[in-house]
């Protein structure tokens, strides 16, 4: 884990996001399996295809922390019915809720895109922004707790 460069993760989820290869939760996903968990299938990332533009475009809990929560999930939370992992990803993920919470005020996207026009150079830039530093944070959670 001590090789993982997250510079390289913030830029790779930037990138999909930016190249128009995935939106926000998709390439956090994507970012995500690809560094810790290449094996996983594809469809984890379909996974995340719901969540990008506030759940599916209702403006609700920005898609990019939605992403990282997933990832976080990927890595730690449960496949077996009743099993103690999922206190673990619960925890994860509200720190990765409060860490972003806490940054940018709130995790509503439409508060984050109020008054910018959906696709338009303003908003897109920040949501790049928001998906390469969500990827980043969830990577930074990760290397972390495998170091536990």
């Amino acid at each position: 884990m001590s090789n993982v460069d997250l510079q390289k993760i913030r830029k790779q989820a930037e990138n999909h996001y930016r190249n128009g290869d995935f939106f926000c939760s998709e390439a956090i996903v994507k970012t995500i399996r690809d560094t810790f968990c290449p094996t996983m299938p594809d469809i984890v990332i379909a996974a995340a295809s719901g969540f990008p533009v506030g759940l599916g475009g209702a403006g609700c809990m920005c898609g990019a922390v939605a992403g990282g929560t997933m990832a976080l999930g990927l890595i730690f939370g449960r496949t077996e019915a009743k099993s103690e992992r999922v206190t673990t990803a619960m925890r994860l993920s509200k720190e990765l809720h409060d860490t972003f919470s806490k940054r940018h005020n709130c995790l509503c996207c439409r508060v984050h895109t109020r008054d910018m026009e959906l696709g338009s150079p303003i908003h897109m830039d920040q949501c790049i922004a928001f998906t390469g530093e969500v990827a980043e944070e969830t990577a930074k959670i990760i290397i972390r707790e495998l170091k536990k």
